[in-house]
């Protein structure tokens, strides 16, 4: 398992990110007002034009490449999408070259060496590796200033459980389970639970589905990180007994009745934060219009994506033999919102993955309150040291470039509606009841009863 280097490298994140006064840990001013409600459900997208219709006057991109990162997950289907339907084309960056990455730890050595050294440029992430790579927290101490651009979806993930605890009410809640967990432990069994990388988004997943039911994730259960196509044959071989991971791993887990699925992130929390589109610093630097033409494909993409009669033909497509190789079949009815969990079944779009509009309002755009979420949960676990929260408003207006999404927005001629206003969404919720006031991180804090901070 990976593991934060030292207190050294606690230390430098502390140094880099600069003091701020306390005061400014809740990002008062930087985030604004919660966005208004939306009206009228979500905005379709614009009829696409044909791929070779030209760039616009001045927006032409330095260059026509760059080597993006992605995962055989429903988090990259918007960028798998706009190179197969043309929007990287159509925007002028038709070289652009996806490269599937074997895990989570490759992915960030390829993003360290860069494209020129054989690497990546940047491409899909889990938060909040941008902001650990670009303090080299998790690089060996060697920084690479890293840009958030867009969120690539919410949702879309969910926590499978080994077919042997199946009747045993291992579900949402874990109110009433407790006992299950100490016993296991108590004979020497402690439960198993696996993630792809370590102190980053699926982690959280399984911590927090955890905590909320009594469970304490670091003295209860055994933590595990397995990469993502592993999955399947480590559960059934008895490595683990749960896996939190994106679709369609856990309805795979299923369909090989190797498991069940406990509870969907959907569930955990609605409409949250997934996975990001984030580059090196330094390739955004020098090439300010292809990031902005990039920018634009993917969002062309993602409301391609967000089109349910479009679904069909994008499980299609991701389950070819170059993306995702496997069973079509196994992909198209969660991307439908249709869940075959084992014990229960769901049928509801609106807990489908979700690309470009969720009921909160935008998916693609990058909320800094959703950065210091991932940041104060950072804190709440001890994998950063309180004082990440002294500094956050500075480290995140060093790392989200929301500007530069607003800007590429923009030329893509989107209506205000879909531009947020504030770089805030607001209070958010949780399934047990508990919020997240991004005025207040340390309120939240204080309201978790399970944490290490």
């Amino acid at each position: 398992m990976e593991r934060f280097s030292s207190a050294m490298s606690r230390r430098r994140f502390l140094y880099t990110a600069g003091a701020t006064t306390a005061s400014s840990i809740f990002l008062k001013g930087c985030l604004g007002n919660p966005p208004a409600e939306l009206v009228g459900g979500r905005t379709q997208a614009a009829p696409v034009a044909d791929a070779d219709s030209g760039v616009k006057a001045g927006q032409e991109p330095e260059v026509k490449t760059a080597k993006l990162g992605y995962f055989p997950i429903v988090e990259s289907a918007p960028l798998i999408i706009a190179k197969e339907k043309g929007f990287f084309a159509k925007h002028g960056m038709g070289e652009i070259a996806l490269d599937k990455q074997a895990n989570w730890g490759a992915a960030r050595d390829n993003v360290k060496i860069g494209a020129s050294g054989g690497g990546i440029d940047g491409g899909q992430w889990q938060m909040p590796m941008p902001y650990l790579i670009s303090e080299g927290i998790i690089t060996d101490n060697v920084k690479i200033p890293m840009f958030v651009l867009a969120q690539l979806n919410t949702q879309g993930n969910g926590i499978a459980i080994a077919s042997k605890h199946i009747g045993k009410n291992i579900g949402l809640k874990l109110a009433d389970q407790t006992a299950f967990f100490s016993g296991l432990k108590s004979q020497g069994g402690q439960f198993k639970a696996a993630y792809t990388f370590p102190r980053a988004n699926q982690e959280f997943w399984i911590r927090y589905w955890l905590a909320a039911g009594g469970i304490d994730p670091d003295t209860d259960v055994e933590l595990l990180t397995v990469p993502t196509a592993q999955t399947v044959a480590d559960m059934k071989r008895g490595a683990m007994d749960a896996f939190s991971t994106g679709d369609p791993w856990p309805a795979r887990i299923v369909a090989d009745k190797t498991g069940f699925v406990a509870a969907l992130t959907a569930e955990i929390w609605k409409a949250h934060p997934e996975e990001y589109f984030a580059m090196r610093k330094d390739w955004v630097d020098s090439h300010p219009k292809a990031t902005k033409a990039i920018l634009k494909a993917i969002m062309e993409a993602q409301q391609w994506c967000d089109d349910f009669n479009n679904r069909a033909e994008m499980a299609k497509i991701l389950a070819g033999r170059e993306y995702f190789n496997m069973p079509e079949a196994v992909i198209a009815e969660p991307l439908m919102g249709k869940y075959n969990l084992g014990e229960r079944t769901i049928d509801d779009r609106s807990m489908a993955v979700l690309y470009w509009k969720d009921s909160k309002g935008s998916v693609s755009y990058p909320y800094k309150s959703h950065d210091l979420w991932f940041l104060t949960e950072s804190v709440r676990w001890n994998f950063l040291p309180k004082e990440t929260l002294t500094n956050a408003k500075r480290l995140i207006d060093q790392v989200n470039r929301e500007d530069l999404w607003k800007q590429a927005a923009q030329e893509l001629g989107l209506a205000a509606s879909d531009i947020p206003s504030s770089t805030s969404r607001g209070v958010e919720e949780f399934f047990d009841g508990v919020k997240f006031d991004p005025e207040n991180p340390q309120a939240y804090l204080n309201s978790l009863k399970i944490k290490k901070a």
